[in-house]
């Protein structure tokens, strides 16, 4: 008995030790303390949560969506899986800085951006969670790829960026490594990540716009500048008619702001939900994304997708991810990626690429007045740097969209630009353009830059721009009679231009609904067209015109007096026959 007890007790003593081996792990500190001490200072732990000490795994990916709290500073080589995201749960407790003495203000640093042609990059690349160190890059250099994907921002971001800085983006684009910003925002109302924040159908449109401005906000601090593209990434979602329609909207939101700020708008969604959503809304008058990264992992190293139309988001408008994550090695560095091919906007550097097409840029578009205009950029064609460049504008989207007007400029790319000159030595100063022109489009218009190519080559397109332009009309003085409407109109436009108008009078009304079985009576709202008229003024001319009635309109306007005449206020709208041709 007694030699039972002492097997069992030294039993016991060798057994600790293991069960002491078995409970440790990456966990420091309780799990149910209220607080640790790093650094000299305390750092509360919400109950439950673990502690990890970064200096005793240096390794270790950090989870921004997890329930943890970690104590130092991110390595530069942690080892993340490619697909991590959620919600930012963790508390993150860094080091602090020593104080430095102050030091002469250094030269501002050179801006990567998407302004030139070498931007545009097709090839093979990969995105992973946390931006690669510079020394990684470098050891992968020898590798097939020469794009990288990188997560700027969003709420869903899941993993700490301790290496994306600006001259990290320097370095990398100057190393011709060609960038893809990512920003994981909102996600969809039925999106498959479940530890995700999401975004509501009330809120799409403000959540929209907010994303893009946090997202350009943090593109701006790493020196990713305007004209560079930003992709959101909308994972994989239920496809209710509810969630699409919240999706569509915030995207378009998100499209909207990057373009008034600047930026060439991305998404990246899967091409059972997100892409195929956006592809079904061509051609419908929805501000689709410049650019589309396709998530369809099927080990094809192409563009091609079954739910995106071959003549849509065409040309270098397209990224596939064909496979997921898994871990590749070179020049000793192991990393979590996804597989990329790309055929699309990318952030690189500013260098004028060997080819014949044009080079340029859409600085700015905007309205300084009434049925005004404003464009300003630059442009050069390689081969022939000393002649000016012809610029063609697309007012309304795009050539080829339905509606939009078309300007030709002539060849007005001569005024001097010093950044030109500075970016292209080769090239020289005299390339950029600056002019107001009028235009009868108004509100709201997608303004699109295009540099004529000299030849050998192709026009290539500088880049669009929304600009909100006021209509170049004044309407006073309205007042209608049994036959006629009158109504005193001022044009707007320069002396010396001229401002052929038509006014068109509508009458909106409501009309019972046919059928209708529900409690009390239900009517839906229609127009008609009661009265048309064309007229000319000249340029900062006033003048009354009368407008007639058509025999309808007189008998809608006896049935409702003065409704006709109101309506007719915002029904005015102007055709110049201005050098200008439509685009169909």
């Amino acid at each position: 008995m007694t030699s039972t007890r002492r097997s069992a007790r030294l039993l016991l003593m060798a057994l600790l030790p293991i069960l002491g081996l078995l409970t440790a792990g990456p966990q420091v500190g309780s799990a149910a303390a209220r607080s640790v001490s790093f650094e000299g200072r305390a750092v509360k732990v919400p109950e439950g949560w673990r502690v990890i000490r970064l200096a005793e795994h240096p390794r270790l990916c950090v989870r921004l969506d997890r329930r943890a709290v970690y104590l130092g500073a991110p390595s530069a080589q942690q080892r993340c899986p490619a697909d991590a995201m959620g919600r930012r749960r963790a508390i993150l407790a860094e080091p602090r800085l020593a104080k430095k003495p102050p030091v002469l203000p250094a030269a501002p640093q050179r801006r990567a951006t998407a302004s030139a042609g070498g931007a545009i990059f097709t090839g093979l690349g990969f995105d992973a969670c946390s931006t690669p160190s510079s020394r990684s890059m470098a050891a992968w250099a020898g590798s097939p790829y020469r794009a990288i994907g990188v997560y700027i921002g969003g709420v869903n971001r899941a993993c700490s960026q301790p290496n994306l800085t600006a001259s990290w983006v320097s370095a990398q684009t100057e190393a011709d490594w060609h960038l893809i910003p990512t920003y994981v925002g909102l996600q969809a109302p039925t999106s498959a990540c479940s530890s995700c924040a999401k975004l509501t159908s009330s809120q799409a449109t403000a959540q929209g716009t907010a994303a893009a401005v946090d997202a350009v906000e943090e593109a701006s601090i790493v020196a990713m500048g305007p004209g560079s593209p930003i992709y959101f990434d909308m994972e994989s979602y239920s496809q209710t008619s509810s969630a699409t329609a919240a999706t569509l909207t915030f995207l378009e939101a998100w499209t909207n702001k990057l373009h008034e700020l600047g930026y060439l708008s991305g998404v990246y969604s899967s091409s059972a939900s997100g892409i195929e959503d956006l592809a079904r809304q061509l051609g419908t008058g929805y501000e689709l994304p410049d650019h589309l990264w396709i998530a369809n992992w099927n080990g094809e190293q192409n563009t091609a997708d079954p739910v995106v139309p071959a003549n849509a988001w065409t040309p270098h408008q397209r990224i596939h991810q064909y496979r997921g994550g898994h871990n590749e090695t070179y020049g000793g560095v192991t990393i979590n990626i996804d597989n990329n091919y790309v055929d699309a906007a990318t952030v690189g550097s500013a260098t004028l690429v060997a080819g014949d097409d044009p080079v340029g840029y859409l600085d700015l578009a905007g309205s300084p007045a009434p049925g005004q205009l404003r464009v300003r950029g630059w442009a050069f064609d390689p081969n022939v740097l000393s002649a000016p460049v012809s610029i063609r504008l697309s007012v309304g989207g795009k050539e080829g969209t339905a509606g939009a007007l078309t300007y030709d400029l002539g060849a007005v790319a001569s005024a001097p630009r010093r950044d030109v000159a500075r970016e292209f030595p080769e090239a020289g100063r005299n390339h950029g353009f600056d002019l107001t022109l009028p235009t009868i489009k108004s509100g709201l218009q997608r303004v699109c830059a295009y540099a004529l190519d000299l030849d050998p080559g192709e026009d290539r397109l500088l880049g669009c721009r929304s600009a909100t332009i006021p209509v170049a009309l004044q309407l006073s003085a309205l007042k209608a009679s049994g036959s006629a409407v009158r109504v005193r109109v001022t044009c707007l436009w320069p002396a010396g231009e001229e401002c052929p108008l038509q006014i068109l009078l509508r009458s909106r009304f409501r009309v019972p609904v046919a059928h209708y079985r529900g409690r009390g009576p239900r009517t839906r709202p229609v127009s008609r067209l009661v009265g048309r008229g064309a007229f000319r003024l000249g340029g900062g001319g006033s003048q009354t015109f009368r407008v007639p009635l058509s025999a309808g309109g007189r008998a809608l306007l006896r049935a409702r007096g003065a409704r006709v005449a109101t309506c007719a206020r915002s029904s005015v709208s102007s055709r110049s026959r201005r050098s200008s041709r439509s685009s169909s």
